[in-house]
């Protein structure tokens, strides 16, 4: 039997009934208890946050500011050079942006050695090895073994086997050693402006990261 429940009244819901269950001749389970007090749990369910985060981690308005201003930059100087693909400056940029400039040399002069050593192992594949995927992933192996030898992490090995497989997976009519050495520019350049302006317009670091990193 079935009746109204107010709002605000707690109520116990059982899955089955014994009494049922044994006219019925089914296996009867454990209880499940729902204890509701009131309709708020809606309300409450809403405001839960959807993903962690932390305060000091947000972008601030300055951060924004310069993170726009650094695309423009980049975007631009890739376009004064004449590069053919100057976005791969601009998504540099956005990947590199941090807000000091400790981090960002560090992770700067590494990335331009991954992007490198991509753009070259990604010339030798793509004039000599030319649509073959065992090659391929051979030397996207060999690239991680010379991370590890130059002690390059795992975002220099990100970085590395992108340039490899942009060179060498995505067909184009010039030579495959113009194309490495364009991807290497554009990269370098988005790369050196984000350096740049994190030098010229450095961003406060919040006393609690400084904590942290001490």
């Amino acid at each position: 039997m079935v009746r109204a429940i107010k709002p605000n009244e707690q109520y116990l819901v059982h899955s089955v009934d014994e009494s049922a269950c044994r006219d019925r001749r089914a296996p009867c389970s454990q209880q499940l208890e729902f204890d509701v007090a009131d309709f708020g749990w809606v309300r409450k369910i809403a405001l839960v946050k959807v993903w962690k985060w932390e305060q000091e981690n947000l972008p601030s308005v300055k951060h924004s500011a310069r993170v726009a201003i650094a695309v423009t930059v980049s975007f631009m100087v890739a376009r004064l050079f004449r590069l053919p693909e100057a976005y791969w400056a601009v998504i540099a940029t956005l990947v590199v942006m941090q807000s000091t400039l400790g981090a960002t040399l560090i992770i700067s002069v590494e990335r331009i050695a991954a992007t490198g050593l991509g753009a070259l192992v990604g010339a030798f594949l793509a004039t000599y090895f030319t649509g073959n995927v065992f090659a391929f992933a051979s030397a996207v192996f060999v690239i991680g073994i010379v991370c590890i030898a130059l002690r390059m992490e795992k975002t220099a090995y990100r970085y590395a086997g992108i340039t490899l497989a942009i060179i060498v997976l995505i067909p184009r009519s010039n030579p495959a050693w113009i194309v490495a050495l364009h991807r290497f520019f554009e990269v370098s350049v988005g790369i050196v402006v984000a350096l740049a302006l994190a030098a010229v317009w450095p961003e406060h670091q919040p006393e609690s990261a400084k904590r942290s990193g001490e």
